[in-house]
């Protein structure tokens, strides 16, 4: 009896230190910054998707951005990306790429910008708004005009603290415009603050608040746009609708 009672602890130790072992493995998930003088690049990966966007927040200045689906594999610190949109050579969407991408002490080594550079974590990806959403409607005469998203699409990526929103077109190659930067959610407020716009650079540092709520997998946010214009949308989880 004392034996079984011996090896059963045994192999519920083994079992919970592999357990842990997995748990803690470094993730990709959240979002990376690297800077350099004004020049900002971010990253974010979230819900196996990613996006990269390099600019310069002081002079209002959008340099480039690209992103797409990805799987990140711990074990040989490799990143494998399927292209869906990028700003400087948009034949490359639809294609494969590989980088390194090695994480260690809240830092991610990667040469997904070319050569290999640090990249800080700001954030793990937690939050309830956290996730990747496609555009799926708005208020129209008192409807909601619904939305499926098909090749061309508006997709929302958002991380614990950064959001961007990308409108692109996978099946034409075509990239139609991109904003991002930092955003909060409480007590029922979702506050935006703008850091690029790729198609008005006078819409950076602006700071834009809508309600939001998030039922079922939709996201509802009403308020006013950017141009100060009513605004009432649906985002739907990539997925889930």
């Amino acid at each position: 009896m004392r034996r079984t009672i011996v090896l059963f602890i045994t192999v519920a130790s083994i079992i919970s230190c592999t357990t842990l072992k997995v748990n803690t493995q470094p993730s990709l998930t959240g979002s990376w910054h690297n800077q350099s003088g004004n020049i900002k690049e971010v990253m974010v990966f979230q819900d196996a998707y990613f996006s990269y966007t390099k600019y310069d927040q002081a002079n209002k200045l959008f340099i480039e951005t690209k992103g797409g689906s990805y799987h990140h594999d711990n074990n040989s610190n490799t990143l494998h990306l399927t292209v869906e949109f990028n700003t400087t050579d948009k034949e490359n969407v639809g294609k494969m790429e590989t980088y390194e991408a090695r994480v260690s002490n809240n830092q991610l080594t990667t040469n997904i910008a070319g050569n290999s550079e640090f990249y800080n974590r700001l954030d793990d990806g937690s939050g309830a708004l956290a996730g990747t959403w496609h555009f799926t409607g708005r208020m129209n005469n008192g409807n909601i005009q619904i939305t499926i998203p098909g090749a061309r699409k508006t997709v929302k990526i958002l991380s614990g603290t950064r959001f961007q929103w990308m409108a692109i077109n996978t099946e034409t190659k075509e990239f139609f415009g991109t904003g991002g930067g930092t955003y909060t959610f409480n007590n029922g407020v979702y506050t935006e603050n703008i850091e690029f716009f790729s198609r008005d650079s006078s819409r950076v540092g602006a700071s834009l608040q809508f309600e939001g709520s998030v039922a079922n997998h939709v996201w509802t946010h009403k308020g006013n746009n950017s141009r100060g214009e009513p605004l009432h949308e649906e985002w739907t989880r990539v997925g889930k609708y």
